[in-house]
Formats: structure tokens, sequence, C-alpha cells
């Protein structure tokens, strides 16, 4: 585990204005902040809502696209926004535009996925690659799992994968990485004494000087 492990846990959680309108783009960023600038009131976008309980799409699941120009085609899911019912799809459903905009320049003409909505997807059952309906079920163990519908095989969950795509279970540390144990090692005990009088203290300096009287008013 890295020490930017460590400082993602330790992170604060971002209070988000009232009607915030979320993205693709996660709160904290430039973008999705230029898009929801202060006093600027956005259309309202309903949503059906889908409790965690019942969600059923996670990043890594490999999906068939059910609706729009590449109907038909699987890949995987590489961002879900729960907030707007959306998974991303890796290389599907995609539209280019400009970036890196600039005077007479016009920018570099690259390809971007747009989200799909859950309706237009659905999961793949990895026993004969097709699409199919899903639900949860527990196991006899009493695993909740999800199984699916036309099978009845299960469909396992995809390995957590963090967004620089590392999966944290099958890190190894390198020589360049900070251990959990040096990390955690607690190697500064406060004081109310100066810097100075903590270098005496360590050197073994005596004062015998008496600290001249200063009145402040």
């Amino acid at each position: 585990m890295r020490l930017t492990g460590i400082v993602e846990m330790a992170s604060k959680v971002v209070k988000l204005p009232h009607l915030y309108r979320f993205g693709t783009s996660r709160p904290s960023t430039l973008a999705a902040q230029r898009r929801n600038p202060p006093g600027k009131r956005r259309p309202r976008v309903f949503v059906e809502p889908i409790s965690k309980d019942e969600w059923k799409y996670f990043r890594g699941d490999v999906v068939e696209v059910l609706a729009g120009k590449d109907s038909g085609k699987q890949g995987k899911v590489t961002q879900v926004i729960r907030a707007r019912n959306w998974v991303v799809v890796e290389n599907l459903n995609t539209h280019y535009r400009y970036v890196g905009k600039s005077g007479d320049y016009k920018g570099t003409y690259v390809p971007s996925e747009a989200p799909l909505l859950l309706n237009q997807v659905s999961l793949v059952d990895p026993t004969d690659k097709k699409p199919t309906e899903t639900e949860w079920r527990f196991t006899e163990e009493g695993e909740r799992v999800r199984v699916s519908v036309r099978t009845g095989r299960i469909i396992p969950r995809p390995v957590f994968q963090r967004r620089d795509g590392i999966i944290p279970e099958q890190w190894k540390d390198g020589p360049k990485d900070t251990s959990v144990e040096d990390a955690l090692e607690k190697t500064y005990v406060p004081s109310l004494k100066t810097f100075q009088e903590e270098i005496m203290a360590k050197m073994g300096i005596i004062e015998t000087r008496k600290q001249r009287k200063s009145f402040w008013y």
C-alpha cells in the first residue's frame, strides 16, 4: 500500500451546493466547477432513484450496449455515476471534440466517451457472452451475489480497481514505496518548548542567563 492510498482515505468529503448537477467530471475538478459556477441554477434533472443495495453495475463489468450507434457491441465499464444512473463504456458511444484550443490553434481532435443510461446497457453473462437480466440472491454461505436470470449462473463482481488502475489486493510495494509501518510511525512528540529550547535540551546546553522582562500594552 502506497502513501497516496493513506492520504486518499483521510481526504475530506466535499460538501456540494444545493441543486448541484452531476456530470462525468468529479466535483473537485475545474471542469465540474466551470459547469456549476456559484449562483448559476441549471435545469434540474430527474433521475429514477436506485438504492445502493439494488445497484448492479460496477467499474470493470462487461456490458452490451442495447441502443444507439454501438448497439450490440460489448465493452468494459470504466466509470459509474450513480447520481445520474450513468455508466461509461470503454471506446463505445464516443463523440469527437477539440481539446486544448488557444489563439489560432483550434486544438486536438480527440474521441470522448459519452455516458449511457442503465436501460441502454445490459450485463454480459460470462458463460455464453450474451446480455442477460440479473438479480441479487444469497448463496448457501450467506454471500450476496448477482445471478443471471436466464442461466442462473453467478456473475461475480469485478475486483476493486482504483482510478489510477491499481488493484490494492494485488499491489506489491516497490523500493520507492513508503510502507504502512513507516507512514504510521510516530517520529515527533509535540511539546511546549520552542525550537531553540528543544535543540538546547538535546545537546545538553544549560541557559544561565536571565531573560529580560518585557511588557506588552
